[in-house]
């Protein structure tokens, strides 16, 4: 099972989001990221573990796409 923490978490662009926990696709066994807006309507998402941890470039810079602000 992945390391994800539960918390508040900061996106590269940033915006917060609580993650609410990590789920397995049924098929394929795939870990996803279950997290909900801290904004707007409040949306639940989901987006694959290796996506949620990877790094990101933007204007030349390299960012975690998500940073744990509080647990």
């Amino acid at each position: 099972m992945s390391e994800i923490k539960i918390g508040e978490y900061e996106h590269f662009k940033g915006k917060r989001y609580k993650v609410l926990g990590v789920a397995k696709h049924s098929e394929t066994m795939e870990e996803y990221v279950v997290y909900q807006a801290l904004y707007g309507e409040h949306d639940t998402w989901i987006r694959p573990v290796h996506m949620f941890i990877e790094m990101v470039e933007r204007d030349g810079q390299t960012f975690p796409r998500f940073k744990l602000v509080e647990k």
